[in-house]
């Protein structure tokens, strides 16, 4: 009889050895036990949480197939699907290797210093046995110096592990394994207690100045905030959670999982021991933090009706994406006021800089956000030039459509944005929802129906009436001067010389003749030439001049374009000027006019 911890005892088992890290290959054993005669075998094309087909298989190698000392024919499918001939019921056993050299947090990094793997870019899904239980080995790898101090931390299921990390874990099924991404190296690590859960938190690559003692403290009160907003004081959904932060030279993401997440930062970003006060950098660290946290509840368990079950082969549509990010964006800096940790005017910072990214995007005009959720696949996660003429991001939008929503619900009085949060867990047992479910229960708790404004922010294109909406909570949104690269309409990269990134809609470059990938080389004024760096330069030269010549080089051409720097002004329905300005700038601030009230909102009282 087979050991309950042995190979043969799971459906599915997998090993995951690192013999030389220098080559960035992880060397996988795979054993099915009881295999069909043709067993088919696939790798995910994408992870969720991150919407793009990425083709993990392009790192698959060298795969091989045995049952006992007889090979076994393989077929290759298609670009990740694999057929096995095989005798049925006897252990199949395949081993390859998957180069690892992506040092995102969606798929898989191995050298000297450090491991990490998500299990979509690792293991195989032996089809027909994907909801029955597997086993992981995770072995320690050998061949480097430090290899002694090299820990294993992952949120999958101990069986026997050594005191390090490393041995067997245990996933309830495929799904199970494929949202428990793995770290390995010679991490910082450290715990702490939310809300009745045990909390961990590994950190990989910070400096010696690292101040751990400050993120773990205000790490803390994120969790203990989000589960207050989400249960008051019942308990979360997990009976653990753990947080995976790699430090890099210069980096920023996250990506959530069912009780973990994966993230990376800028080593500059972190908390310093030598160093008390805290940076931006710091605070937008602590906002990503915030944001994967709340996806333990949203998207990971309350999620897309379409998202119930996950297609590793394809891309999974959904609308919906604009609530589940863009509410969670929403949240995910409100969560940082409620826990202490930022000020009433550093939320207004953050939030006039989301509500400038909308603004300041043409394509918010071409594109509902229910309409971008869907096309994530296509256009979010492949930007380029053009993207904000023709796209508007889920998250930015999708955040200010929340912000408008629970405005609203304050507004009337019979509830908030958290009371629907709350009633939407209970509704859809922290389990798939549709949007008729919001709607539903934003009539049951807000008294009235909400098809309106749905209707007109979520599925049109038209502005969302952030204005009347603040003033009414004591909040003033007023318009401000753009920076120069807004006012020409221009995103750009300022060093040596001005390159021009993206070349807004309608704006001043755009008539003038500009083009993504043009270097802005300087400007002609009253027929005297000035070379420029940066853009502020333009108002030192031209002065009071509005009409220059831009010089500009494209593909090693010289290029003299006529520019004018100011818009005409508008003309009134008769054809005549009018001093009138549009309905909403581009550049706007918010400030507090009314203490009491904007307490109350961003206080969540």
């Amino acid at each position: 009889m087979a050991n309950a911890r042995s190979p043969a005892a799971a459906a599915v088992h997998y090993r995951i050895e690192a013999p030389d890290p220098h080559q960035h290959l992880f060397h996988v054993t795979l054993t099915v036990a009881r295999p069909a005669s043709q067993q088919e075998l696939a790798l995910p094309v994408w992870i969720p949480g991150s919407y793009l087909v990425r083709e993990f298989s392009k790192n698959l190698q060298n795969l091989q197939a045995h049952q006992g000392k007889q090979a076994v024919a393989l077929q290759q499918l298609d670009k990740h699907r694999w057929l096995a001939t095989c005798q049925p019921g006897k252990p199949l056993v395949l081993r390859y290797a998957v180069y690892a050299c992506d040092a995102s947090v969606r798929t898989a990094w191995l050298d000297a210093a450090r491991g990490f793997f998500n299990a979509t870019s690792l293991c195989l899904r032996a089809e027909g046995h994907t909801e029955q239980p597997c086993t992981i080995d995770i072995v320690a790898p050998e061949k480097i110096a430090d290899s002694a101090q090299w820990s294993c931390a992952t949120a999958l299921f101990p069986l026997k592990v050594d005191r390090r990390g490393f041995g067997r874990y245990r996933a309830d099924d495929y799904d199970t394994l494929a949202d428990c991404p793995v770290e390995m190296g010679t991490f910082w690590s450290a715990r702490f207690t939310a809300g009745g859960a045990a909390h961990r938190f590994v950190v990989a690559g910070a400096a010696a100045s690292f101040d751990g003692k400050r993120l773990l403290a205000d790490t803390r009160k994120i969790c203990e905030a989000a589960m207050r907003l989400w249960h008051g004081e019942g308990k979360p959904p997990f009976k653990n959670y753990l947080f995976m932060l790699n430090v890099v030279h210069d980096g920023y993401g996250g990506l959530e999982h069912h009780n973990s997440t994966a993230l990376i930062c800028a080593r500059r970003d972190l908390p310093r021991t030598t160093t008390p006060a805290v940076g931006e950098g710091y605070t937008t660290l602590l906002g990503l933090i915030s944001h994967e946290y709340f996806h333990a509840w949203n998207v990971k368990r309350l999620r897309p009706a379409e998202f119930a079950r996950y297609d590793y082969a394809q891309e999974n549509y959904t609308q919906l994406l604009w609530f589940f990010e863009g509410f969670t964006s929403y949240y995910d800096d409100l969560l940082l006021r409620r826990a202490g940790l930022i000020d009433h005017a550093s939320y207004l910072k953050l939030l006039t800089k989301t509500i400038q990214q909308v603004l300041q995007t043409p394509g918010r005009t071409l594109q509902t956000v229910a309409q971008a959720s869907f096309d994530a696949w296509v256009k979010f996660y492949r930007q380029d030039e053009n993207t904000p003429n023709a796209t508007v991001s889920y998250y930015t939008k999708g955040a200010l459509v929340a912000l408008c929503l629970d405005l609203v619900l304050r507004a009337e009085g019979h509830c908030t944005l958290d009371d629907v949060m709350r009633a939407l867990w209970q509704r859809c047992a922290g389990g798939p929802m549709d949007e008729a479910a919001l709607r539903a229960v934003l009539q049951e708790l807000g008294g009235r129906p909400f098809d309106t404004e749905i209707d007109a922010w979520v599925h049109s294109t038209g502005e969302l009436p952030l204005e009347a909406l603040l003033a009414a909570h004591g909040i003033t949104l007023k318009p401000e001067a753009a920076q120069p690269a807004q006012r020409l309409g221009l995103r750009v990269a300022e060093d040596t010389a001005v390159q021009i990134k993206t070349v807004l809609r309608g704006g001043l470059a755009e008539r003038a003749g500009m083009a993504a990938g043009d270097e802005w080389i300087g400007i002609e004024v009253q027929g005297q030439g000035w070379r420029i760096t940066k853009l502020d330069e333009i108002a030192l030269y031209a002065g009071a001049e509005t009409a220059v010549t831009a010089l500009v080089a494209r593909d090693r051409r010289l290029l003299r374009l006529p520019l004018t720097l100011a818009h005409p002004p508008a003309k009134s329905s008769k054809g005549r000027k009018s001093a009138a300005q549009p309905a909403m700038a581009d550049t706007v601030s918010l400030s507090i006019t009314d203490a009491a009230r904007a307490t109350r909102w961003l206080d969540g009282l």
